[in-house]
This record gives structure tokens, sequence and C-alpha cells, in this order.
């Protein structure tokens, strides 16, 4: 009983978080789409939370290296421009990257960026871990994601969570975190704040 009652929360906190991939994409396809950013390799981890409550609604992971591309785990950006493969979105340039954080700001959340920067061999594995894991099941966006990241080298200590906020506190405890926060004041949902963003974007 106390399971089916634990299970129900996390649904409950995470139902931002209930998108689903696209399916098979060519790889071919989402590499055309490459961008790939001038500065030091990166790994963002980006949390959507809630300005009433401090609780979380979403976690992606952005993977800045040969390639930069944001792994969405269950999201729900998804615009018909979005390059897509298994949850991972490509073609990440910095508008495209404000398209999906603006997307996610409005009234009732805010976009949190914790940015760390890592050597070439971490973002590139971190790269692989998330193209090989394929689409996410709705409400493990949190669980994907700290279990990608408790496999990689100087993030042996993250612990596998269900919540975003339990996530973004372990990463606060890092001294070489880089923490951000956007706001927006709009309504609505994800989706009401894609349009703004049309393509093609660059």
């Amino acid at each position: 009983m106390i399971r089916w009652v634990l299970a129900f929360g996390v649904l409950s906190v995470l139902a931002a978080c209930g998108g689903s991939g696209k399916g098979p994409l060519p790889f071919e396809q989402a590499q055309a789409v490459a961008y790939r950013d001038d500065g030091p390799p990166k790994l963002t981890l980006i949390t959507v939370v809630n300005n009433q409550t401090g609780n979380g609604g979403h976690t992606a992971l952005m993977i800045s290296g040969s390639q930069r591309v944001i792994f969405d785990p269950a999201g729900s950006f998804r615009p018909d421009w979005v390059t897509e493969r298994g949850d991972v979105i490509y073609g990440i340039t910095p508008r495209n990257f404000q398209a999906y954080r603006s997307a996610h700001s409005r009234v009732a959340f805010h976009v949190a960026t914790q940015e760390i920067e890592v050597s070439p061999a971490v973002a590139e594995l971190a790269l692989r871990l998330v193209q090989d894991r394929g689409s996410v099941s709705s409400a493990f966006c949190a669980n994907s994601t700290s279990g990608i990241l408790s496999q990689l080298p100087g993030f042996e200590d993250i612990r596998v969570t269900f919540f975003p906020i339990n996530l973004q506190k372990q990463l606060d405890k890092r001294a070489d975190v880089k923490t951000d926060r956007y706001f927006e004041n709009d309504n609505g949902d994800v989706l009401d704040g894609i349009p703004d963003f049309a393509p093609p974007l660059q």
C-alpha cells in the first residue's frame, strides 16, 4: 500500500514530466542539425521549479561537447521544428536553448540551471549515455537523469532519485557549480510558450 501511495505522489509532483519521444529517427538526420558551442565542455542540469511550492516539475540535462543537445526525458517540448531522437533534442543553438527555457518559464514555474565544466571525455560519455538511453516513461525524468549522471567520472556520488529538487540539491553541494534562475510572467503551459519562437531558429 505504501508503495502505491509513494508512486502516486511522484506522479502528482511530476505532472509536467509526461511527454514521450517521437519514436525512431535516423541517426544521420539528428546529426545533420548538430550544433557545437565554442566554450568548454559542460553539463547543465535544468530544473523546472514551482514558484509557489518549491517542488520540481521537470528535470533535463544539457550536454555541450562535440555537439550540444538536451536530454529531455519524458518532456513536453516537442514542436514540429525540433529534431528529437529518443528524448534527446539536437541542434541546441543559443536561441533554441532560449526557446526551451522560455517555454518552461511562466508565472507558476521558473527554470533553474546548474552548469558544471567537465572534460571532453566526460561530455562525450554523457552524450553517448543519453543517446543510448532511449525514450523515458512519464515521471521518470529525474530518475533517468540522475542515473545518467551517476555513471560519469566525478559524479559517482550522485544518488538516483525520482525528485527533481533532490537532484538539484545534490549538485548544489559541489564547489564547481554555476547556478542561474530564469523567470517569465506569462501564463499557460509549455505548449503555449512555443509559438513565440518560430523557425528557423539559429
